[in-house]
C-alpha cells in the first residue's frame, strides 16, 4: 500500500464518522424537536450537528474522493440482536452510542499529521462529552413521557390512615390483581425513616407488576425510594420547584380545583393533573366539591393526563370517565372494601365499559 492508499483510507473512515454523527444527531434532533418539543435540546444538538458535519470546501472535496460504499466490507455484516424490535428509548441511546463512537474515532484520527490541519480533536473531545449529557436528557425525558401516557385507568390511593391497620403490601398486590395501574402511598404521620423503608418495598412491587408507584407530598421519599414520581397539593412544595428538583424521568402530579389552577400547573411542569373533590368524600371531609362539570372545563383547557379524584365508587366512575378523566383516584372504596381485588376489578371494569373495551 502506497502513502496516498494509506492517506486515502484515513480519510474513508473519517469520512464514515461525519456521515454517521450527521445521522445520528439529526435523528436525535428529531426527537427533542417534533416528539418532545424542548426548543433548548434542539438547539444544541443542531449547533453540534452543524459545527461538527459543516467542514471546509477541501475537506468535504477530499471524504468525498476517498468514498467507496461499495467496497465497504462492513455493509453485510450482521450482529446478533440487531434485528429485535427496540423502543423510543433504545433507538436513542443506539443513536447516541453510535455519534460518541464516531467522534471518539475522529477525535484520535485528527492527531495525525495528515489530517489534523482540517480536523480539531479537542472540538470532537468536547461535542463527545456533551453528548452524554444530552443523551441521559433525552432518555430522561422519553421514560417521563411514557410514564405519564400510563396514568390511566385506576389509580389507587394507599392512604395510611384509611388501611386502619391493614398491610400496604397485601392491599397493593390485591389492587395490582384487581387491574390498577397506578398506586399511591400518602401518609402524614409515619416518621421519615419508616415510611422510606415500605416506600421502597412499594416501589419493587409495582416495578415487579409494570404499575406506577407515586409517592404523595415528600420529594425526598420519592427520590430516595425510586418511585415514578411525585404527586403534590395546593398547600405542598411549588410544582415549578419541585419540577426543578425532581430528577427528569419522574413525573409529577398536581391536585387543582378548577381550571386556572390546571393551566397553571400545566405551565409549572406537571405531568397529570388530578381534578376534584368530584363528590363529597369521608377522605377528607374539607375537600370543596367541584364536580364531573369542572373536570369537563378543565378537559378543554389541557392536554395533560387528567385523574378524577374525590368520592369516586364503582357507581359513578364511568359518569367522571364520560366528563373527561383519563384516569380515576379512588381510596376507601377500593381499600376498605372486603375484598380490595374484587373492588378494584369492578372499578376496572366500569371504566373499561366506558372505554369500549370490553367485548
Amino acid at each position: 500500500m502506497t502513502p496516498s492508499d494509506a492517506i486515502s483510507r484515513v480519510y474513508r473512515i473519517v469520512d464514515a464518522g461525519m456521515n454517521r454523527i450527521g445521522e445520528g444527531l439529526r435523528l436525535l434532533e428529531d426527537v427533542a424537536r417534533l416528539l418532545l418539543g424542548e426548543a433548548g435540546v434542539t438547539e444544541q444538538l443542531k449547533v453540534m450537528r452543524h459545527e461538527l458535519v459543516r467542514g471546509n470546501e477541501s475537506l468535504h472535496r477530499k471524504l468525498l474522493e476517498s468514498r467507496d460504499s461499495t467496497g465497504d466490507v462492513g455493509v453485510d455484516i450482521n450482529v446478533p440482536g440487531e434485528d429485535g424490535q427496540p423502543d423510543l428509548p433504545a433507538i436513542v441511546v443506539a443513536n447516541a452510542r453510535r455519534v460518541q463512537e464516531a467522534l471518539r474515532t475522529l477525535e484520535e484520527l485528527a492527531k495525525l499529521p495528515e489530517v489534523a490541519p482540517q480536523l480539531d480533536s479537542e472540538r470532537f473531545k468536547h461535542a463527545r462529552f456533551l453528548l452524554y449529557t444530552i443523551e441521559q436528557d433525552l432518555f430522561g425525558r422519553l421514560l417521563r413521557q411514557d410514564k405519564a401516557g400510563r396514568v390511566r385507568g385506576l389509580y389507587v390511593i394507599l392512604d395510611t390512615n384509611s388501611l386502619a391497620g391493614r398491610s400496604h403490601l397485601e392491599v397493593a398486590g390485591q389492587v395490582i390483581r384487581g387491574g390498577a395501574g397506578v398506586i399511591q402511598l400518602r401518609d402524614k404521620t409515619t416518621p421519615k425513616r419508616e415510611l422510606l423503608a415500605l416506600a421502597r418495598e412499594l416501589a419493587a412491587l409495582c416495578r415487579d407488576n409494570g404499575v406506577l408507584f407515586i409517592m404523595n407530598d415528600y420529594l425526598d421519599l420519592a427520590v430516595a425510594a425510586g418511585a415514578d414520581g411525585l404527586h403534590i397539593g395546593r398547600e405542598d412544595l411549588p410544582c415549578v420547584e419541585a419540577r426543578k428538583l425532581l430528577p427528569i424521568h419522574m413525573i409529577l402530579g398536581r391536585s387543582v380545583t378548577g381550571v386556572e389552577l390546571a393551566v397553571t400547573a400545566e405551565a409549572d411542569g406537571a405531568d397529570y393533573i388530578a381534578v376534584g373533590s368530584m363528590y363529597p368524600t369521608s377522605s377528607k371531609e374539607t375537600a370543596m366539591v367541584v364536580g364531573p362539570e369542572m373536570l369537563s372545563q378543565v378537559r378543554q383547557a389541557t392536554s395533560r393526563p387528567l385523574v378524577a379524584i374525590g368520592g369516586i365508587t364503582g357507581n359513578n366512575a364511568a359518569e367522571v370517565m364520560a366528563a373527561g378523566a383519563d384516569a380515576v383516584a379512588v381510596i376507601r372504596a377500593v381499600i376498605c372494601a372486603d375484598s380490595p381485588e374484587e373492588a378494584a376489578r369492578q372499578i376496572v371494569t366500569e371504566i373499561e365499559v366506558k372505554d369500549g373495551q370490553t367485548d
